[in-house]
């Protein structure tokens, strides 16, 4: 299951301590490929093998209702969607292909004939409109709304105004038109892209689909692999299913199975487990052991240090920008320079990271080249002659510099709590800059708990003045949602003219011009890199560790789970 599919942004502040990131590929290595399995024999099919995941699934095996990366890590096996995301983060057909009206409102899709559930029977497009249509009603309990809420008719379904949505007609079986209420470059980005088999949830109301048969015990896909047994919360177990419309899978079955990370590398060792996601504080065991090769792919999140510059006003809907403390671009900036981001990384993340300039993921296609924009290396000196022609002066001699009126000058940072060395990490951090003469101090004197970090900062609590974040990203670079001035997650309460223009710009009908749009987005990452309404620390990175008989795998930015069709065991010597 693509991630961008379980929601249009996954919007979770996470613990601050980063997973590694990303090591430097080698000359003539393309970046981020995925380093395959070192084998030159031909597959072969037949065997089993375990997916290990650090903690116990939730069971819920329906994309529409699923939450969390437990649970689509399974339907990664068993479902497919209708269209796929490539490498640089595009949209492309998979089961359906699409003609879309020159005024772009009326897209009409075209189903491959022959694709089969689970159960034998025949994808149709009812199957997608049922899949719609759930979403979109009034008793759908789950998160995917945004998803449908664009097709014209929509509203009045979910409010119960209509038993129809007049954006939807089945044409034929293998061909669905959809209507949508206003023109939107990235509509297919949006658009929900996961069928449900009509027939297998006749009689099921929506409101109890959630803990159905059909989605907790025995769940039903498109997909290489078909779910066989469930132990709730501990293993799923799938066979190959040999009607997958992409050709047999070479696996006879795949186990998923729930395991303690501290057991992460004796698990790995021992053949317990052939692929999973590496914890942080497992990294370095599991790079060390012989049968196991790390594979490395950039993440769709990236770890940032927010300046608060004012309020969410909760009347009016939007960021009021009413804190002068961070108005002089220079002070931001200086702040920028004088972190060693690439030493923190180093000492703290085991030596992996990929540093960034911008909120755009480096595997995206609208991610600016770091040649046309400013990459603030660590470079002190330039901080403090930053910071001394802003008039943040020493004026007492003790070290810390007053502001420009000649007041004490202190900045209050967050952060939370969690991993082994979040408390060394930050302290590193603040003396960066008390190394330039900033008197940075932790906000409080601790690191916060998770749930009172998310209040802080959330609620623009006044003591909340620097903080420390990760925020995780869709496939799409549209960066509404984060940065507008009307978006409640627009944490840091910054907002520009020209910014809000740019990222209108990028979704107006002009962008329909795919290089127009790249080129817009460019513009904006210049302003952002300029402007520095935040420090972008670097980009997380996914860790996946495969034992060395299992061949085939690939990584990218959006899953470790990847063609497992193409899956295969070598017999090790």
């Amino acid at each position: 299951m693509s991630k961008h599919i379980i929601g249009r942004f996954v919007l979770l502040l996470v613990l601050t301590v980063m997973l590694p990131a990303c090591s430097v590929p080698r000359p003539g290595e393309p970046p981020y490929a995925a380093r395959l399995s070192k084998s030159a024999d031909e597959p072969v099919a037949g065997g089993m093998i375990t997916y290990g995941y650090s903690s116990p699934f939730q069971g819920i095996f329906e994309p529409a209702f699923c939450e969390g990366e437990d649970d689509a890590n399974v339907l990664d096996f068993t479902t497919e969607a209708m269209f796929t995301v490539n490498d640089d983060l595009s949209t492309a057909p998979n089961i359906a292909s699409w003609q879309e009206s020159e005024d772009h409102t009326v897209f009409t899709f075209t189903i491959k004939p022959g694709v089969r559930w689970h159960n034998g029977d025949e994808l149709t497009a009812e199957d997608w409109k049922f899949a719609l249509e759930t979403i979109a009603s009034p008793d759908y309990t789950g998160s995917r709304y945004y998803s449908v809420e664009m097709i014209k008719g929509v509203e009045a379904y979910h409010l119960g105004e209509a038993k129809e949505i007049t954006g939807l007609k089945v044409m034929d079986p293998y061909t669905l038109r959809i209507t949508m209420n206003a023109a939107r470059v990235n509509m297919i980005d949006n658009l929900w892209a996961y069928p449900m088999n009509k027939k297998y949830f006749e009689g099921v109301a929506v409101k109890d689909m959630p803990d159905s048969d059909q989605v907790r015990r025995h769940p039903i896909g498109t997909g290489p692999f078909m779910v066989t047994n469930i132990v709730a919360g501990q293993t799923v177990e799938m066979k190959r299913f040999d009607q997958y419309f992409k050709g047999k899978a070479l696996l006879d079955g795949i186990t998923y199975k729930a395991v303690d990370s501290t057991e992460t590398p004796a698990l790995f060792a021992d053949g317990s487990i052939d692929i999973g996601t590496v914890p942080r504080d497992a990294y370095q065991a599991v790079s060390q052991l012989a049968n196991a090769e790390i594979m490395v792919s950039p993440g769709l999140s990236y770890e940032y240090i927010g300046f608060k510059f004012g309020h969410w006003d909760e009347a009016e809907g939007q960021v009021v920008m009413d804190n002068p403390k961070f108005q002089d671009k220079r002070l931001r900036k200086a702040m920028y320079y004088a972190l060693d981001r690439e030493g923190i990384i180093n000492k703290f993340s085991y030596g992996l990271g990929t540093l960034i300039e911008t909120p755009i993921p480096s595997s995206s296609w609208a991610k600016i080249d770091d040649a046309q924009i400013d990459t603030y290396p660590y470079l002190p000196e330039k901080a403090k002659t930053l910071l001394d022609e802003a008039g943040y002066l020493d004026t007492d001699g003790d070290g810390l510099r007053e502001d420009p009126g000649g007041k004490k000058f202190t900045i209050h940072y967050d952060a939370m709590s969690g991993g082994k060395t979040a408390e060394a990490r930050t302290a590193a951090i603040l003396q960066n800059w008390r190394d330039v003469g900033l008197d940075v101090r932790l906000n409080g004197g601790a690191l916060k708990e998770l749930n009172d970090f998310y209040e802080a900062v959330e609620s623009d609590d006044p003591a909340v003045e620097l903080f420390n974040g990760v925020w995780g990203l869709a496939s799409d670079p549209d960066p509404s949602g984060l940065w507008r001035a009307t978006d409640s997650w627009n944490y840091p309460r910054w907002t520009s003219e020209r910014s809000e223009q740019l990222i209108r710009d990028g979704i107006s009908p002009k962008s329909y011009d795919k290089e127009f749009r790249k080129q817009v987005y460019y513009e904006w990452q210049k302003l952002i890199n300029d402007e520095v309404p935040m420090i972008f620390f670097s980009e997380r990175s996914n860790i996946t560790a495969v034992n060395k008989r299992l061949q085939g795998v690939t990584v990218n930015a959006m899953s470790n789970i990847r063609d497992p069709q193409n899956w295969w065991i070598k017999e090790m010597n």
